[in-house]
């Protein structure tokens, strides 16, 4: 999951670098909510 972070983060990257902020703030605001689940995943799996 943290992969998947990690590569829409890039593609962002690469779009507003482009000139494509619609599509940069969309894949950068996919990554952020992947990177919040996967604390919580792992935070949950850490306590349990």
């Amino acid at each position: 999951m943290l992969e998947l972070a990690l590569l829409f983060f890039v593609i962002a990257i690469v779009a507003g670098a482009m000139g494509a902020t619609g599509i940069a703030g969309l894949t950068m605001s996919i990554a952020k909510w992947l990177v919040l689940l996967f604390l919580v995943l792992a935070i949950v799996s850490l306590v349990l």
